[in-house]
């Protein structure tokens, strides 16, 4: 397995702009950030589906989860950098190794804010604010194009898509609540194999309507539930939606 992503910042705020895991063909093969490159001019051919997850927790290679990375003496914002390996990867990568080798995976986010434990977090609040200004031309606190999907021009490319940014959205938080929900709708609209995880608490339909896409990360005793689940998703080609009794 091997990560890379590209960062971008802006008001001493760090985004994860593009994040991808490669799939390697044997535990002796690797590849460059040039490889990388050459791989992404061909999206259609190297690129096996897209990942939607709820914000990124990444840090480069070399460094640790940093909430200003410059101020760590990272340099090489704006291009491909190989990430550090953690948890939440080998989970993902677990799940692909079995069909994917060669393959990348390309990783998006609904809020591409590098900071982990934003939720719940004053963070949120500025996010449902914000969300509220982009039709317009008002002034947002977090960079408008580097932190949102551009949900009405997003490309992806692959035959999947997994939708699994969460499911617990504070009712208070109207414009969040609506962003995942438009950007379901259009996902679901293209030419894709959309899959998730889901429970009892809704059916397939209602999940798809509402944004209820779990996550493949728990805590506790739903951690290795939510695990084994995503395992399972990607068990077959294509992947299948699978609930979580």
């Amino acid at each position: 397995m091997q990560l890379f992503g590209k960062f971008s910042t802006n008001f001493d705020m760090d985004y994860l702009t593009e994040h991808y895991i490669y799939v390697n063909k044997d535990e002796n093969e690797k590849i460059t950030t040039q490889d990388l490159e050459q791989m992404l001019k061909k999206k259609r051919k190297h690129v096996a589906g897209t990942v939607f997850l709820y914000n990124p927790e990444e840090a480069p290679k070399g460094y640790k989860l940093s909430r200003f990375l410059q101020e760590d003496g990272f340099e090489e914002y704006d291009s491909y950098v190989e990430l550090a390996e953690n948890p939440r990867a080998y989970l993902l990568h677990g799940a692909f190794k079995e069909h994917y080798k060669g393959k990348l995976i390309e990783i998006k986010y609904l809020f591409n804010y590098n900071r982990e434990n934003i939720e719940p977090t004053p963070i949120l609040e500025e996010f449902d604010a914000d969300l509220d200004k982009l039709s317009s031309m008002q002034l947002t606190r977090y960079d408008r194009e580097l932190n949102y999907q551009d949900i009405p021009n997003i490309r992806l490319s692959g035959k999947f898509v997994f939708m699994g940014m969460g499911h617990k959205y504070d009712r208070h938080h109207k414009n969040i609540i609506l962003y995942a929900q438009s950007l379901s709708k259009h996902v679901h609209k293209l030419d894709k194999e959309v899959v998730f995880m889901y429970d009892k608490n809704y059916d397939e339909d209602e999940c798809r309507e509402i944004a209820y896409y779990l996550s493949p990360f728990a805590t506790g005793k739903m951690r290795e539930v939510r695990a084994n689940a995503f395992k399972e998703v990607f068990k077959t080609i294509p992947p299948k939606v699978v609930r979580i009794v």
